[in-house]
């Protein structure tokens, strides 16, 4: 098969940027490529021919081996605050082959793992094979949950050996993304470039995600309000679905809105506003519940450097900023509350719903009950499996939901529609992803992964097959910790 039965469609806008923006950079050779997972869907659904890029050709490509005609592969420089604290970043080990073009959309194509950079501060630039499964998963299973994520297309393992904490088989993934810019972008055309550069970037990126800015009146205060949109409701739908990211720099917070980076990632089975899971995170600064804080420290970042774009006053462009960044808490707590309303079956708006989501989380805290079965119980009617549905502060609280639930003149029928397209029935629970990755990494058996992808390509899905994943994991003193391996 010919790789240019492939269909992509390469452009490299971003190169129009001044050279401060990325290196030009080839992926570094491997030496047995084998590709072990493949998104058929995701390749159909970006005009993408399965069978040519599963063939030995594609296989290169996606390996970093050959570059398809029309790339010219780069990587990316950012900056931004990790864990608070400023630094010169850049794709390490990420190479972005270029951008595919599918029915007027843009998307990058990006191979992680590809090997060494400018901006690899010493690291080799590769990336193991358990972490790359693991954002193949993740990704996959947000993609499912429909919130904004970066997808996976594939994963190849490469053949090598990869020095980690242990030796581990090396692999490449391949990234799909609306783009790759961050607020560390913008932090770092802030910080080393020019104004000429900074003012390129935001031109740039106002043409490629909300390209109806560039006819407002000041199209960079349209910007940054479009930014803080996009992230109050991502986040906002990260906290309903109990997702902590882990690693909430402002090197990935995107632009476009879209989740990225998966490393120390994961979802609470036991509800605790405090539940931290990555292994660096000792001050809990990136904790489930601090998350709404963090992205509103992360977009004020964002707001300080766009202060030369808003007005020629900075003193104007200050309050510019500051009046959007002040709004944020109100749109993200609106957002919030009207996911947290429809996942209780509500369709209106009262006062009181605000007490009642809280109350019942308060109960949940308290009980230690399982974030996800919780909402999933309720949907369903069950009463059982949950010992707080037994307590009688629960009953009292189940009185006053099902006296508000009154007030909605729906049926029951419409309310249970309602509740189950907001409470996903599964999610990837840590046990069950942990388990798909030792079984493909020490087994070469990637039956329990896709099985795993299956289930989760629709969590909204309440059917008997998969209830198999809505059990937790065995009692253990041992907390579930992640690490930033992706």
């Amino acid at each position: 098969m010919k790789e240019n039965d492939i269909n992509f469609n390469f452009d490299n806008s971003y190169l129009k940027l001044s050279d401060l923006f990325y290196t030009i950079q080839y992926p570094s050779k491997v030496t047995k490529p084998k590709l072990v997972m493949f998104n058929d869907s995701l390749a159909k659904e970006i005009g993408l021919n399965s069978e040519a890029l599963k063939s030995y050709s594609g296989v290169e490509i996606l390996a970093g081996n050959s570059i398809y005609e029309g790339s010219t592969p780069i990587s990316q420089a950012y900056a931004g605050h990790q864990f608070g604290h400023f630094t010169m970043l850049g794709d390490g080990r990420a190479i972005l082959l270029g951008e595919h073009i599918i029915n007027d959309k843009r998307l990058d194509i990006q191979l992680k793992g590809a090997g060494r950079t400018p901006y690899s501060r010493g690291g080799d630039g590769k990336a193991a094979l358990g972490p790359m499964l693991r954002e193949y998963i993740i990704s996959e299973a947000m993609y499912g949950l429909k919130i904004p994520t970066t997808r996976s297309l594939a994963v190849v393992e490469t053949g090598e050996s990869i020095i980690r904490e242990k030796i581990e088989p090396g692999a490449v993934l391949t990234r799909i993304a609306s783009s790759h810019i961050r607020v560390g972008t913008f932090q770092y055309a802030a910080r080393f470039t020019s104004y000429k550069d900074l003012k390129a970037l935001a031109d740039y990126t106002l043409e490629r995600h909300y390209k109806e800015g560039l006819e407002k009146e000041n199209p960079y205060l349209y910007l940054l309000k479009e930014v803080i949109k996009k992230q109050a409701s991502l986040v906002s739908k990260w906290i309903q679905v109990g997702f902590i990211h882990g690693v909430m720099n402002t090197d990935n917070v995107t632009i476009s809105g879209e989740t990225i980076d998966y490393g120390p990632c994961a979802f609470m089975d036991t509800y605790n506003p405090n539940t931290v899971f990555s292994s660096i995170d000792y001050q809990g600064r990136y904790a489930y519940a601090n998350q709404r804080y963090i992205i509103a420290w992360n977009l004020a970042r964002f707001a300080e450097t766009l202060i030369p774009l808003l007005s020629d006053s900075e003193k104007e462009a200050i309050n510019l900023a500051q009046k959007e960044i002040s709004k944020f808490d109100e749109i993200y707590k609106g957002n919030y509350i009207l996911g947290m309303r429809k996942k209780l079956g509500l369709f209106t708006n009262i006062e009181e719903d605000e007490n009642l989501i809280n109350d019942l989380l308060n109960l949940m805290n308290k009980y230690e009950a399982d974030y996800t079965n919780t909402f999933r119980n309720l949907t369903l009617g069950k009463k059982d499996d949950i010992i707080m549905f037994e307590t009688e502060e629960f009953k009292k609280w189940n009185n006053r939901w099902k006296e508000r639930l009154s007030k909605e003149n729906k049926s029951e029928e419409e309310i249970v529609k309602l509740m189950k397209s907001m409470n996903p029935s599964i999610i990837p629970r840590n046990h069950r992803v942990e388990e798909a990755i030792e079984a493909a990494v020490k087994n070469n058996d990637y039956t329990v992964i896709n099985n795993l992808l299956n289930a989760l390509s629709d969590p909204f899905d309440y059917i008997e097959d998969k209830e198999e994943y809505t059990k937790l994991p065995k009692p253990t003193n041992i907390p579930y910790r992640t690490f930033c391996g992706t």
